[in-house]
């Protein structure tokens, strides 16, 4: 039973598969990918800016609290000035505890400002990344519609596309029935004419009466030939009558003699 459950799962995954290789777009894959680069380098930038504000922050306590050692300093010189010396070493305590503070604060301000540069040449880099997959992403994506494009109109020429195929079968079906259609035709003109099916309108002839008519057809084909046989025979034998009454009219005019003019001696 485990064998099929996992030949079952693999023939289910092998599926799937293919189904999202089908429905799968580069384009939309691309610019997905694309979209959640912007995301992480939207994170970065914001990151970078929180660190900024928390090294700004950090400043202005040290500008505080250097301000306040400042004024402590002064206040224990005032106190010797005046002879008060307890009040001098209270102010000059209180000097040390903010000089520590000021310390630690300096340490941790060093190390955002080293953060912040990090992240800003992360940033930097991020961004130089997104923008040339940018670049690679528009190349590739007009490759792939000219390759889409160009490989429809191979389909369309080849007639192996499904729209073109369809017309295909349908100028087939067509010409299938048309041929059908003319084959019937044929059929019944032959049917009618041989007295196999009779015609309702009653304007077909019998086969009697079809053939009573090719035979006078012939024979009318007959005699209108040996008439123009006829005719052609008695304008030959008119012709050579003629020609042999104009050479008797000749012979005889030539037989008569001719007056030879005499001419009288002077």
């Amino acid at each position: 039973m485990s064998g099929v459950m996992k030949r079952m799962g693999m023939i289910f995954r092998a599926k799937a598969n293919k189904a999202l290789d089908r429905a799968e777009d580069p384009r939309e894959t691309l610019d997905y990918s694309y979209q959640k680069q912007l995301e992480l380098l939207q994170k970065v930038r914001r990151g970078v800016a929180d660190v900024a504000t928390s090294r700004k922050r950090l400043e202005l306590q040290l500008n505080q609290l250097q301000s306040q050692s400042s004024k402590l300093e002064d206040q224990g010189r005032k106190a010797l000035a005046l002879g008060r010396e307890d009040l001098a070493r209270e102010a000059l305590s209180r000097r040390a505890a903010l000089q520590q503070q000021v310390t630690d604060l300096e340490t941790q301000h060093q190390t955002l400002q080293g953060e912040e540069e990090k992240l800003t040449l992360a940033a930097q880099r991020l961004q130089a990344k997104v923008d040339a997959f940018r670049t690679k992403k528009e190349t590739i994506k007009a490759t792939y519609t000219a390759a889409q494009a160009q490989t429809r109109i191979g389909e369309a020429f080849s007639g192996i596309s499904e729209e073109m195929g369809d017309v295909g079968l349908a100028i087939q079906r067509a010409e299938d029935k048309t041929a059908q259609l003319q084959a019937r035709a044929g059929a019944i003109d032959e049917l009618l004419a041989s007295g196999a099916l009779d015609d309702p309108s009653g304007m077909a002839k019998d086969d009697i009466q079809a053939e009573l008519d090719r035979l006078s057809g012939g024979t009318d084909v007959e005699l209108e030939l040996q008439r123009m046989k006829a005719e052609l025979a008695g304008g030959s034998s008119a012709q050579p009558q003629a020609i042999e009454g104009g050479t008797g009219q000749g012979q005889q005019s030539s037989s008569q003699p001719q007056d030879t003019p005499r001419f009288d001696k002077q």
